[in-house]
């Protein structure tokens, strides 16, 4: 059985990476992969039911995180709508590629600790969008972005869902991860920056607004507002989620619905036509749905692989084979850019105790630095990833040939900063 599930991810998985050639839609095939791997699963499990209670569980998990996503992207395409990023773009008065890459993966890496990976990725690459003409150069820097937001959400508590984890698990603390994972995180896109800083030449083309002249212009103040409501919201997030506990998914979907009474106020005197452009209905209209269905398709497949004990067994497998924590973790965070990295982590946390690793041991900020940093390295290998992918129709060998050595390398300079801190005793 757990043979027949992997072989049915690895199909999917190499269908979604040629995707290009075999011209099938990727959420399409996640979806067929992910639902497949679940009814090999129910046919060959003895018991019907504990199948079906794992499968229940599991969705409550993926669900959280779509609705997440759901909520984020609705907002953000809000604030485009209203012309919101203007408040960004207009501030920009370098044309230079180089510079304006620095400047994006420096925000996006310092306001991805302060959100979250996934929802900086999407405010970042909707930015990009609206911001650069040519195509390539959109593509590199929605790389950047994707390699800049997962180190930025790996030395946070609240910046990557893995660290999180391991947060609320009481395997880390949270001033003790920022000391010690943060120089490694700042490497991990520095190195990469340097590189592909040397390639980025010449002066940029902005997007213009053509193709959009039924779209009414939005007033200055209406577009301010919506801007620093949504930004505000998305930044409470985190903070709802310390405050009450509940997943982080309730509090966006609060923000949602503050941010649509808010818009509904702004537009109450305005006829329907007006107001079209500019309500809740038009954003989620707008948002991506295949990137939706296609994060659900693969969180399924990751799902089946955990619940038939296949991602456990890997890792009991490492555990026996190496008799290094360090080597362990680092290729665990290797495994993350093919699989999603929160059931290895999960699975790590189930693995080594409290006991054998306590509070704040180097092993754990080792290991919430390699697994939310590792899965940089492919393009579905991380949150910010795929959502990346589904804003902008990355295609994923073009990121593996481009973008993915890049985070490698930057990943592998991280590992060498880390464990020299940890020989000189930091």
């Amino acid at each position: 059985m757990s043979i027949a599930i992997l072989i049915v991810f690895v199909l999917g998985y190499i269908a979604i990476a040629f995707e290009g050639v075999i011209r099938l839609n990727k959420a399409a095939i996640a979806l067929i992969s992910g639902v497949l791997c679940w009814t090999i699963l129910f046919i060959n499990s003895p018991q019907t039911e504990m199948a079906n209670t794992a499968l229940e569980e599991h969705l409550a998990t993926i669900a959280g995180i779509l609705f997440f996503l759901l909520g984020a992207m609705t907002i953000v395409e809000l604030i485009d709508a209203h012309d919101g990023f203007e408040v960004i773009t207009g501030r920009i008065q370098t044309t230079d590629k180089r510079k304006l890459l620095w400047i994006v993966s420096i925000i996006t890496f310092f306001l991805s600790a302060l959100l979250d990976n996934l929802t900086t990725a999407i405010v970042m690459v909707t930015l990009i969008r609206k911001l650069l003409k040519d195509k390539e150069t959109r593509l590199w820097f929605c790389g950047m972005v994707v390699i800049a937001a997962n180190a930025g959400g790996a030395w946070s508590p609240i910046g990557d869902v893995t660290t999180t984890m391991l947060w609320i698990g009481g395997q880390i603390s949270s001033w003790q991860v920022i000391i010690h994972v943060f120089l490694p995180a700042v490497t991990a896109i520095l190195v990469p920056l340097l590189i592909a800083g040397r390639k980025m030449k010449g002066q940029l083309e902005f997007q213009t607004e053509e193709g959009l002249s039924n779209k009414p212009e939005t007033p200055i103040r209406e577009r301010n507002i919506v801007f620093y409501s949504g930004l505000g919201i998305l930044l409470f997030v985190p903070v709802f989620k310390t405050l009450t506990h509940l997943p982080p998914y309730m509090g966006m979907l609060l923000g949602l619905g503050l941010i649509w009474v808010i818009t509904e106020i702004i537009h109450s005197g305005k006829d329907e036509e007006d107001k079209n452009f500019h309500s809740v209905l038009y954003a989620i209209r707008k948002a991506d749905t295949p990137s939706i269905l296609f994060f659900l398709g693969i969180l399924l497949s990751v799902a089946a692989l955990e619940a038939s004990g296949v991602l456990g067994s890997m890792a009991a497998q490492l555990d026996k084979t190496f008799n290094s924590s360090t080597l362990i973790v680092s290729l665990i965070g290797l495994l993350s850019a093919i699989v999603d990295n929160v059931p290895l982590v999960a699975a790590s946390m189930g693995m080594y105790s409290l006991d054998q690793y306590p509070p704040d041991h180097f092993f754990w900020h080792f290991l919430a630095y390699c697994t939310g940093v590792g899965g940089s390295i492919l393009i579905i290998g991380s949150a910010a990833g795929i959502a990346a992918m589904g804003i902008e129709k990355i295609e994923f060998f073009w990121y593996l040939k481009k973008i993915g050595w890049l985070a490698l390398v930057g990943y592998l300079s991280g590992i060498l900063v880390f464990l020299l801190l940890q020989f000189a005793g930091f």
